[in-house]
């Protein structure tokens, strides 16, 4: 089944097309440009460029992987939007995955990993991972020092992700050079198993880990002297 992963989590865009067969995942075509100021300009481009390369239409499409998050609103929601729209379009299921799962179950090396990407405003969103790459802790956001604490306790010993290298020093842990982005591959992986028994497709509720900065006013005021 031809399967279209996406992931817009993080400064780098994302798009794949993957075959999940009962034999595992293979990658067909992928694109992924850095820039997060751009999402929304790179995203449904590269979204025809893989369909073009493996020669397949979006009516042969049998799924949607999304990345969840967490990541700043204005570029996760490009990918799931994206997603979701596509999936009601095409009539097809859209699943959905941390995206730091992409990060963090790739890097996994026989001990635990932290997985980290930037969260701006001085923080990261992190999670830890086994050594078989299962998680287990988060994911979450915090400054640098409070993750670092936290997976000091869980016995961590190597960190990977853009918000590792970004932080290397606060983190204070050996860092892994791939995968730096979510690996759309693994994201399709870890959905398989609900695509390949047909599970219903799910709505694609996004990880933000916060409230929007925007507010709504607590009062009125006049626009009047």
């Amino acid at each position: 089944m031809l399967v279209l992963v996406v992931d817009s989590s993080t400064p780098a865009v994302t798009a794949a097309l993957v075959e999940v067969s009962a034999d595992g995942v293979a990658s067909r075509a992928s694109r992924c440009a850095v820039d997060a100021r751009a999402h929304g300009e790179l995203l449904a481009p590269q979204v025809d460029a893989v369909l073009a390369e493996a020669g397949a239409r979006p009516a042969d499409l049998g799924a949607i992987v999304a990345g969840l998050g967490p990541g700043p609103f204005t570029g996760l929601r490009v990918g799931l939007v994206t997603a979701a729209t596509m999936g009601q379009v095409l009539g097809v299921p859209t699943y959905g995955v941390c995206s730091l799962d992409g990060i963090g179950h790739p890097a996994a090396t026989g001990e635990p990993v932290l997985a980290a990407s930037d969260a701006r405003r001085r923080e990261i969103y992190w999670a830890v991972y086994d050594g078989t790459g299962e998680r287990i802790a988060g994911p979450a956001v915090d400054t640098p020092t409070v993750a670092a604490a936290h997976a000091r306790d869980l016995g961590v010993s190597l960190a990977a992700g853009d918000g590792a290298h970004r932080y290397a020093d606060a983190l204070g842990l050996p860092v892994r050079a791939e995968p730096r982005y979510p690996d759309a591959t693994t994201l399709a992986l870890l959905a398989a198993e609900r695509i390949r028994a047909g599970t219903e497709g799910e709505r694609l509720t996004p990880l933000y880990l916060r409230r929007p900065d925007a507010v709504a006013a607590a009062s009125r005021k006049p626009v009047l002297p």
